[in-house]
């Protein structure tokens, strides 16, 4: 039986059209007309589904929606997007939100070939990428960085693993907490010890307390075998809790007891059991506003807070990005059966510079994989990352407005009018001496950067204080081309 494609559309004629183009590249097309029918057809034994062709603009449910469920629910088949000419933000927003690609109505049969191969690529191979885990060991000074934020996280780490005192990872989602856990752990004198991680935020709420703490045989029902917990595993080594805002109450309370005795009690004992083990706890959410709430335990908090330390975004640290790129470039070549891909071009590196990274290290762990199963040269271009590319300048962003003109053209109009002893100034007055309104200078003072700085856009933007993705953003509203940064 051939792999199965799910096309959602509530216009029968687009369904028709996308049902016999997925014919003809020989899948099995499975139709739904709305956002409902599509959810009852996925909860439904679907044995062979292998993408799903969204429309996002339908009536009740919204393709946006249907993602949403879908990935609440674990269903993690990719999904094409389908968005009309003015839903561009919407595709953007899908893509955001983990959609694979997105393709604009009318499709072409080899756009939507394009599509569907490439996701099934990736996804073949996807299984293998996640089988290539860093390896156990992690030393601080092998976590390569150029910028100074991340250089003082791991000055703190280093600190941390000079003491057994409890460490607070703090961080967004993908920022890497676990790797910095695992650093502190490798130069801890506990390093020869076990060192134990559990995902609290994993874990269902009835089985917390027996992951954690441990279960006798017998203590209830199901409980066959006696098990020791994670805290006894940890033993003489470090026991890393990571989203430690989801530990359910009843569960602080057992925790602040481990923490403040060393003993925990399982299930069904009779008596506790002494433990001796370095805790280092992670979270994504701010725990003092927990605090605040009420959700979470102010006298475990600072327990757990002894030793803070923070890991900053990745947006935050855009100079760290071509050094991470190298690393996942280095670790995924050998994934790919055939790829020579060594490098990426510097107009690639500027592309992922200009992106905020909401998921982070993580984010663009998947975006090199990606674009290294999908890459046919021995090089990652920009072409390589649509979905970033369509981030940052817009979905077609590469083209310019119809009104679009030349940099150099328009920078010269802009400051024309200076006199030659006022090069470099910008006038706050107009010719007859009013003042000049804020969206005019602005312009101006970006246009005066780039020309200052040569063109170079990630010193433009750092000089003016502001992100790459907000001055391509800005250049597109005047309306102006910047040749270096388009192909």
């Amino acid at each position: 039986m051939a792999d199965q494609v799910l096309i959602v559309d509530d216009d029968p004629t687009q369904r028709r059209l996308l049902e016999a183009t997925v014919s003809k590249l020989g899948f099995t097309p499975v139709t739904a007309d709305s956002g409902d029918g599509a959810l009852k057809l996925t909860e439904g034994n679907i044995a062979r589904l292998r993408a799903i062709v969204l429309d996002l603009v339908m009536p009740g449910m919204d393709g946006m929606e249907v993602m949403r469920r879908m990935h609440r629910r674990g269903l993690r088949v990719p999904i094409i997007v389908q968005t009309a000419s003015g839903g561009i933000e919407t595709a953007v927003a899908a893509m955001r939100a983990g959609a694979f690609d997105f393709v604009v109505k009318p499709v072409s049969p080899d756009r939507l070939s394009e599509a569907l191969n490439g996701a099934l690529k990736v996804e073949a191979l996807q299984h293998k990428k996640n089988s290539l885990k860093p390896a156990k060991v992690v030393k601080i000074d092998d976590i390569a960085t150029r910028s100074a934020v991340m250089e003082k996280t791991l000055s703190l780490a280093r600190k941390a693993a000079a003491s057994d005192i409890p460490a607070l990872i703090e961080g967004e989602s993908g920022v890497g907490k676990e790797l910095i856990a695992r650093a502190i752990g490798h130069a801890s004198r506990r390093n020869r010890q076990p060192f134990v991680t559990v995902n609290c935020g994993a874990i269902p709420d009835n089985l917390v307390e027996s992951i954690l703490f441990g279960h006798e045989k017998g203590a209830f029902m199901g409980a066959t075998e006696r098990h020791l917990g994670k805290f006894v595993e940890a033993d003489g080594g470090t026991l890393f809790l990571d989203e430690i805002a989801d530990l359910p109450a009843n569960i602080q309370v057992k925790l602040l007891r481990a923490v403040q005795e060393g003993e925990v009690e399982p299930i069904g004992a009779r008596s506790p059991v002494k433990v001796d083990i370095r805790l280092i706890s992670a979270t994504n959410q701010n725990l003092q506003e927990k605090v605040r709430e009420g959700s979470f335990r102010e006298d475990l908090y600072y327990r757990l807070n002894v030793f803070p330390i923070y890991v900053p975004p990745l947006r935050e640290r855009r100079q760290d990005i071509p050094v991470i790129v190298e690393g996942f470039i280095s670790r995924f070549a050998e994934t790919v059966p055939g790829t020579l891909i060594t490098e990426i071009t510097p107009e690639a590196l500027d592309l992922l510079g200009a992106y905020d990274w909401p998921g982070n290290v993580r984010e663009l762990e998947n975006a090199i994989f990606r674009a290294i199963v999908l890459c046919d040269r021995g090089i990652l271009t920009v072409n390589e990352f649509p979905q970033i590319r369509a981030q940052v300048e817009g979905i077609g962003g590469s083209q310019p407005p119809a009104t679009a003109v030349s940099l150099d053209k328009y920078y010269a109009s802009a400051v024309n009018h200076l006199d030659p002893a006022e090069a470099g100034m910008i006038s706050a007055l107009t010719e007859d001496g009013h003042v000049r309104s804020l969206e005019e200078v602005e312009h101006e003072m970006i246009l005066f950067a780039i020309s200052r700085y040569d063109s170079q856009m990630s010193e433009v933007a750092r000089r003016l204080g502001i992100g790459r993705s907000t001055l391509y953003r800005k250049l597109k509203e005047l309306g102006i081309k910047h040749f270096d940064d388009v192909e």
